[in-house]
């Protein structure tokens, strides 16, 4: 189970670790929307998402036996530097298991915070199988990219930062936006801002075709995308919720809303001319979602979550031409 106190508690243990991202705004931009719109910059994190929250909080709940023996996990790039990262903090050994053609920069900056990467061939290759490989040979400990509660609890820590600045601002949130993938994140945000601040509805945001909690919540059970499709958002494209984070989400999730890549581009347009931030096609997803139902939102206050920031330059360029 993920409780409320579980957050609390790992934003003690995050203390020093990671950053209190900003939560920005444009007057000029909110005048034009007609409805005050804030975004909390994850991009900005440490290892240039959230990730390195939920991951940093579960390596440190390991025993010093586990810990010695190393960690595994396997992700398309934020994950996979949130783990090495963490990793590295705590001079844990960490084995990445990644997508051959995943951005350059993730595979480069994994690498460069100590961990050992394994690529494979994502149309052939199981990365989960690979990871679990590697757990049984090493004895390492496999980190969830995102069905484990400790590690959701970090993500939660989003929540606790968001209520704060926007009681700073004197005002509250009508709703929380937020990109989804397996819903690791989201869970954690939910859990919070049950406790913190009920009267926000939170809302899933995922891209065109990869809807799969969107349609889940409608189904009212675990549904997971059809087959043949890609998607430029590689850092939330999931195939099924997961199995831990769909009931949290079931219960505290109210919306969910796909984006389509010219929403996505729009919104990653949007954040570098008004917020003057680089968000990755998955983290603009929650502001695409805002800006494409503008209209629900009139005289309201609402946050949307930008998750990272991780995108090659030149793709970043070509995305935005």
């Amino acid at each position: 189970m993920l409780e409320y106190g579980m957050i609390v508690d790992a934003a003690r243990v995050l203390e020093g670790v990671t950053r209190v991202t900003p939560l920005l705004e444009s007057e000029l931009l909110n005048r034009r929307l007609g409805f005050r719109f804030l975004v909390k910059a994850e991009c900005l994190q440490r290892t240039g998402s959230f990730k390195i929250r939920g991951a940093y909080v579960k390596i440190a709940s390991l025993s010093r036996k586990e810990r010695a023996a190393g960690v595994v996990a396997f992700s398309s790039g934020n994950h996979a530097q949130g783990v090495a990262a963490a990793a590295a903090e705590m001079n844990v050994p960490s084995t990445i298991v990644m997508p051959q053609d995943a951005p350059a920069v993730k595979l480069r900056n994994t690498g460069q915070y100590g961990a050992k990467v394994i690529t494979y061939d994502r149309a052939t290759g199981d990365r989960a199988k690979i990871a679990r490989d590697v757990a049984e040979q090493t004895g390492a400990t496999l980190i969830a990219p995102y069905d484990d509660y400790i590690l959701m609890s970090g993500q939660g820590t989003v929540a606790l930062e968001i209520v704060d600045q926007l009681a700073k601002l004197k005002t509250s949130a009508d709703a929380l936006v937020c990109p989804v993938g397996g819903g690791g994140l989201i869970a954690g945000i939910a859990t919070a801002m049950a406790e913190l601040s009920p009267a926000t509805t939170i809302c899933a945001a995922e891209p065109e075709y990869f809807d799969d909690t969107r349609r889940s919540l409608i189904a009212g059970e675990r549904v997971g995308n059809r087959p043949g499709y890609n998607s430029i958002c590689d850092s939330i494209v999931t195939q099924i919720p997961g199995e831990k984070t769909f009931p949290i989400n079931q219960k505290l999730v109210s919306q969910g809303y796909a984006a389509s890549e010219a929403d996505v581009i729009f919104a990653m347009r949007l954040l570098a001319d008004e917020m003057k931030i680089v968000a990755e096609p998955g983290g603009a997803a929650a502001v695409a979602a805002v800006l494409w139902h503008r209209e629900i939102w009139s005289g309201k206050t609402v946050v949307a979550v930008v998750s990272g920031g991780n995108v090659d330059l030149s793709a970043w360029r070509e995305f935005l031409s």
